[in-house]
């Protein structure tokens, strides 16, 4: 059975991150446009690709490690191997290290697996705040900031950039882990070969984050054109007719709700 991890010369107790860097460290080293089309470099890095296919997805890394560790205690080999004594005392060890390693293995998985959703719950979440935030606001048509007091404002503006400074980095942080830019899609040799494992370009996504924005904003201000009986009641804090201090609650209701999805994944965690 081929070793991957000999192949990408990592340990089998590397992170992903490790995996994928010794993978674009030896594609860069042995791709054929590099080495003149030689046989031999492009077979090196067939072999590489395909470790990095495997290796690189945390499903497929959990399933072929399994194997492997099913072939390592087969009992399999010289008889003479604590491996492979039919031994009571030999077999019950043996039988222990293979449910440690494979415990292993699964925790692994798991925490792949936890750490991924982790990430993309950092950008959906903000995303479904801000579209909710968005048709709110254009629903209640909110005027707390024209009625706070000069310290109020302050506090409004301070929150308001953090809002932005923090919606920003997590849409970045979205896009670039989960979307990949048309413009610069060939510009790595390496981008041709490394296993696809972002679905969706830039340009749709942010298409996708704008014409959502926008699609919020319109219904909310549809339904607020029928339901606005909170501009009666308090006329103070909710006006007719939309302001353009509406700019303000989205990135702050972002931040707040990001806030507190942050501390309930600590508490959890």
């Amino acid at each position: 059975m081929v070793n991957y991890y000999e192949t990408l010369k990592v340990s089998p107790k590397a992170s992903g991150t490790e995996i994928k860097s010794a993978y674009r460290r030896l594609a860069r080293k042995l791709h054929p446009d590099k080495n003149n089309g030689s046989e031999q470099t492009a077979r090196a890095f067939a072999e590489i690709a395909e470790a990095y296919e495997i290796l690189g997805n945390s499903k497929e890394r959990a399933d072929y490690d399994q194997r492997v560790l099913a072939l390592s205690f087969n009992g399999s080999g010289n008889g003479d191997s604590l491996f492979s004594s039919t031994n009571s005392h030999a077999q019950k060890w043996r039988q222990m290290i293979y449910e440690h390693r494979y415990n292993e293995i699964i925790d692994r998985m798991i925490a792949d697996e936890r750490r991924e959703a982790m990430a993309l719950q950092k950008i959906i979440f903000p995303m479904v705040g801000l579209f909710m935030s968005t048709l709110i606001v254009a629903m209640l048509k909110p005027q707390f900031f024209a009625n706070s007091a000069v310290i109020g404002k302050i506090i409004f503006v301070s929150l308001f950039v953090a809002g932005v400074i923090h919606l920003y980095g997590r849409l970045r942080e979205g896009l670039d882990r989960y979307t990949y830019d048309n413009a610069s899609l060939h510009e790595s040799i390496l981008d041709e070969n490394e296993p696809a494992v972002k679905a969706y370009s830039r340009f749709r996504a942010g298409s996708f984050l704008v014409i959502g924005v926008i699609a919020c904003f319109l219904v909310g201000l549809g339904i607020g054109n029928y339901i606005d009986f909170l501009s009666i009641i308090s006329p103070n804090l909710f006006s007719k007719s939309l302001k353009p201090e509406f700019v303000f609650y989205p990135p702050i209701f972002v931040l707040f709700v990001d806030l507190m999805h942050s501390f309930a994944s600590r508490v959890e965690g």
